[in-house]
């Protein structure tokens, strides 16, 4: 049993990474990511080099505050951008920004200019790249069609974030060792413009989305992403723990640079070799993450990723060697992985999607700040008590705070359980199964449980049709004209044809034994099924068929509202 077991964890992965290179959307859109992020690992590798040369370990933590204070404060001003229309177009502009301040970069620094200036592009840079992950990640489920394939997605656009975070600093070390940081920074503005033209040839069905307002009031809006977290103990708990990676992420930026030079001796080079152990470790640990697709349990393994985040960091504090150093830091890059997975894809099942940028722009806000925190922290502990100080006191913080909110953490993957059930009921009704996830999800949370004993009615023939019923269990009759002319069983519905062509019941339905049913109001109903051409056409085949069957006598030829 236990052999059988892993094979399907193993088929499961290899379906996760399949299945998103078969949806050319899902391809185009996780290549995007890894040009974006190749970018800003390698951008950040020969940013640390500049800031080092112009002042030291300080210099590197108030560079590090200085990218960051700016992102954070426009991340959620900029983040309802991205809920309005098609956010492929946000990631398009951004990645151009990108592209444009990291060549000047290069510029600058080609022409040995001061490095203020390269300190002023890579804030417009952060600012851009602030803003891509929380418009990518709301733009991944409305390209998928269940929570497992969005699992799937975080999966493989976890593995593509860990090969970044491999590949730019190897990129960057190897062009180091020949060449100079203009280089690195030009290559990095290269790998922004491809992301952007993958983006550009994005075509799917779009989820209706409010237009911008006449006078668009971002600051309104953004707040509404606050109150989205701030309503919901489980998001405000992520978003809580990601803040506390971010620190120690921030905290990495200076420690990597000082532990190679100063602790273990490396030189410049070995800035990139410890960079690159993270990203081997997270490359590893995105395909061990690929394991737990399905496995309802993300709640549990996101905790064990942000602890992994830290317990390194205290690890190498106490064995300042280099090798130990080196294999301890790729447990970070494992860490990473797990985080991207389980956060990104809670975070994705637990919020709206008319506010999901935003929601996701108040993570990134907070990302931004505490990784700015972090390099301020880990430069001053430096400063007053040393490296391998900072060292051990930073890397206790994730792991202690993954421990304490473990047991929130699992009740959150009870709670998901439940609702992916509600969408496999939903989605044996043939007119949802076109729906991508974030209108499914809305159906689901919609619906009301409802029990009819056998023999009673759920509703009868000419009473006004106000919901739409799903069988959970039981049987139940449809009887048109006094005749039983349909007998209908679990993963079946009913009630649509009053809803959609706004008539009253054209049938009776009686419960032939005890009936369990799930309903959905019209306000729910309509607006999702309506709102996609292929569901709406699926509805008027569907009401067609019924109405032939049902009531032959006063069929109706027109189509939904």
């Amino acid at each position: 049993m236990g052999d059988g077991r892993r094979r399907s964890r193993v088929r499961d992965a290899a379906a996760a990474f399949t299945s998103n290179w078969r949806n050319p959307n899902l391809r185009r859109a996780q290549l995007s990511f890894l040009g974006a992020w190749t970018a800003e690992w390698a951008f950040t590798v020969a940013l640390g080099i500049v800031a080092y040369r112009d002042g030291g370990a300080a210099a590197l933590g108030l560079v590090g505050l200085l990218r960051m204070v700016p992102s954070a404060i426009l991340a959620p001003l900029l983040s309802p951008i991205a809920d309005r229309g098609r956010r492929e177009r946000v990631l398009v502009l951004v990645s151009i920004v990108r592209g444009l301040a990291t060549a000047a970069a290069a510029v600058v620094a080609a022409v040995a200019g001061p490095p203020a200036v390269i300190y002023a592009l890579a804030i417009l840079s952060t600012i851009a790249a602030t803003l891509y992950r929380p418009a990518h990640s709301a733009l991944l489920p409305s390209l998928c069609r269940t929570g497992h394939e969005l699992a799937s997605a975080n999966v493989v656009r976890g593995l593509l974030d860990s090969a970044a975070t491999l590949v730019g600093p190897l990129l960057a070390a190897v062009l180091l060792q020949f060449t100079g940081v203009d280089v690195v920074f030009a290559v990095a503005a290269a790998a922004s413009f491809w992301a952007a033209a993958l983006l550009a040839r994005l075509k799917y069905d779009a989820p209706p989305r409010p237009a911008a307002p006449r006078r668009p009031n971002l600051a309104r809006e953004a707040a509404e992403g606050v109150r989205a977290v701030t309503a919901n103990r489980d998001l405000m708990l992520i978003i809580g723990l990601a803040a506390a990676q971010a620190l120690t992420r921030g905290a990495l930026t200076v420690l990597s640079v000082v532990v190679a030079i100063e602790l273990l001796g490396t030189g410049e080079p070995g800035v990139g070799a410890l960079m690159t152990a993270v990203g081997v470790g997270a490359v590893l640990g995105s395909l061990a993450a690929s394991l737990l697709v399905g496995t309802g349990r993300l709640g549990a393994w996101f905790a064990v990723g942000v602890g992994l985040w830290g317990l390194p960091f205290t690890l190498v504090g106490l064995a300042p060697f280099e090798a130990p150093a080196l294999g301890l830091l790729a447990f970070v890059g494992v860490g990473n992985a797990l985080v991207d997975v389980a956060g990104f894809t809670l975070i994705a099942r637990m919020a709206p999607d008319e506010v999901l940028a935003r929601v996701f722009g108040v993570l990134e806000s907070l990302v931004a700040v505490f990784i700015g925190i972090g390099a301020i922290v880990a430069s001053t502990m430096i400063e007053w008590f040393g490296v391998q100080t900072a060292l051990i006191v930073i890397g206790l913080v994730c792991p202690v705070l993954a421990l304490a909110s473990l047991p929130r953490l699992r009740g959150m993957d009870r709670s998901v359980d439940v609702l992916d059930d509600d969408i496999g009921l939903l989605q044996r009704v043939p007119m949802f199964r076109t729906l991508p996830l974030p209108s499914i999800e809305q159906l689901a949370r919609g619906l009301e449980p409802v029990g009819v004993p056998a023999g009673a009615a759920v509703f009868t023939q000419g009473d006004v049709g106000d919901r739409y019923y799903v069988i959970e269990a039981g049987e139940a009759d449809v009887v048109g004209d006094g005749r039983v002319v349909a007998t209908l069983g679990p993963g079946e519905g009913f009630g649509e044809i009053a809803l959609l062509r706004r008539t009253r019941r054209t049938a009776s339905v009686v419960a032939r034994s005890s009936l369990a049913l799930r309903a959905l109001g019209s306000d729910r109903f309509l607006p999702v099924v309506l709102g996609y051409t292929a569901s709406a056409q699926e509805a008027e085949v569907v009401v067609a068929d019924q109405l032939d069957r049902y009531s032959p006598n006063e069929r109706s030829d027109d189509p939904p509202s």
